[in-house]
């Protein structure tokens, strides 16, 4: 396992006959920017994570004056409120 200089000639070769001399210089400098731009956003992406919450804060109750909902039971129906005492319950 050494420096492939052989493959390196090959394909420069191939790229000067596609692309020209003139165009190598102008194609190089833009994949560098789009590289050096690459970097900079994913730098500034990591810096801008926040910490996750804490399990205090993402412990999260609803209110006691508002009915949880219940799953409907057949496709196509709505949900219900929930009973929330036994005297709010119907029977049947």
């Amino acid at each position: 396992m050494g420096t492939h200089w052989l493959e390196l000639t090959i394909v420069l070769l191939i790229a000067v006959l596609l692309f020209g001399a003139k165009r190598l210089p102008e194609m190089g400098s833009a994949v560098g920017k789009t590289i050096k731009e690459f970097q900079k956003s994913m730098r500034e992406d990591t810096t801008q994570v926040t910490p996750p919450a804490t399990t205090a804060q993402a412990q999260v109750t609803p209110p006691a004056s508002q009915p949880s909902l219940t799953a409907p039971a057949t496709p196509g129906t709505t949900a219900q409120p929930a009973a929330t005492s036994a005297s709010d319950a119907v029977v049947d």
